[in-house]
């Protein structure tokens, strides 16, 4: 441009960079987070619903207390806070997967190790799931909804969803398929049953009583002199035991 002055390119080049979108930023003289920033873990209480409606509730607790049945070991999913967990997992940042990738491609036929390739992230996943299930027993048992139904019939339509040999309505891949979301509900039920906890499930450490899990004790200098021993102390989560602070365990 041999008749453009100085001014002019420092113009054109102030016009493209007002009118184009920020794509990047450059973080000069400074971090770009706080130091000592931390997310500590909130105690989650029993008492009210952040992300599961009502009808879907009820249908969850049927579903954790066939997948973990209460016996003489342990009490059941529902009785151990697992759909407590499951709904406060759903209304924080891994219900709407804010700190994972979720733009595209997803593959339609991923390997194992391609890890999450639905566009729906965990909120979207429960509700259609939850719908879909209902939906299908409606349709197949008489109107009765899942937790209306016989423990037998439970387990063997949680089987069926399990091999893939049912398709709930309205669930299709990539997005959703009924044996992913069957997968899905089970990781989370098993995480309620045996986590700390202060995230909601695991009520009274039934889990770790029952596998002797020691929890998060600080301190074990006084055991490892003794190995091969059984370690019969009480477990320890992460907000302390109830005889120390008087909260419930």
């Amino acid at each position: 441009m041999p008749h453009s002055t100085r001014r002019q390119l420092l113009s054109a080049t102030a016009l493209v960079a007002f009118a184009s979108p920020v794509l990047a930023r450059s973080v000069t003289g400074r971090l770009p987070w706080s130091p000592n920033e931390a997310y500590p873990v909130e105690l989650v209480r029993p008492g009210g619903w952040k992300f599961l409606r009502p009808e879907e509730v009820a249908a969850l607790d049927a579903i954790v207390s066939r997948l973990i049945p209460a016996d003489e070991l342990s009490p059941s999913g529902k009785d151990a806070g697992c759909t407590v967990f499951i709904d406060r997992q759903l209304a924080g940042p891994w219900g709407t997967y804010d700190w994972y990738y979720m733009q595209g491609p997803f593959a339609e036929k991923p390997l194992p190790q391609q890890g999450i390739q639905s566009p729906l992230v965990p909120q979207q996943q429960y509700r259609a799931g939850l719908a879909a299930l209902a939906k299908h027993c409606r349709q197949n048992f008489g109107g009765k909804t899942f937790e209306q139904l016989s423990p037998s019939d439970q387990d063997k339509l949680l089987t069926a969803m399990e091999k893939g040999e049912v398709q709930l309505p309205d669930l299709s891949a990539p997005k959703l398929t009924t044996t992913m979301f069957f997968n899905l509900v089970l990781q989370n039920t098993m995480e309620g049953f045996f986590a700390d906890p202060i995230y909601g499930g695991n009520k009274d450490m039934a889990s770790w009583k029952m596998i002797g899990f020691p929890g998060v004790r600080y301190d074990f200098r006084d055991v490892l002199a003794d190995p091969g021993k059984p370690y019969n102390k009480p477990p320890v989560s992460l907000m302390g035991r109830p005889d120390w602070n008087g909260k419930p365990a």
